[in-house]
């Protein structure tokens, strides 16, 4: 995948919100990217590969991360995971 696939998705879908604890664990992680990807019809990475590219091009760890989610993949994943929120 290009650098440019990932920089997106950190761009449209992640925010840097340290006050939000540990951020976001690799299971929320990967499911905000499937969600994005399906929002703006990008083909999805394996999870390994996401996490690498994450790690090695912007130095974020999958396990702890002090990030939170934004923008509509965010809804998309939270409905998607919670539908008896609705």
């Amino acid at each position: 995948m290009a650098t440019a696939h990932f920089d997106r998705f950190l761009a449209e879908a992640i925010a840097a919100d340290r006050e939000a604890g540990p951020g976001l664990g690799p299971d929320a992680l990967y499911g905000l990217y499937t969600s994005w990807c399906l929002l703006t019809h990008s083909p999805a990475a394996p999870p390994r590969v996401l996490f690498r590219a994450l790690k090695d091009l912007h130095g974020i760890s999958p396990a702890s991360n002090g990030l939170a989610m934004t923008g509509p993949a965010a809804t998309d994943y939270i409905l998607a995971s919670a539908p008896n929120v609705i």
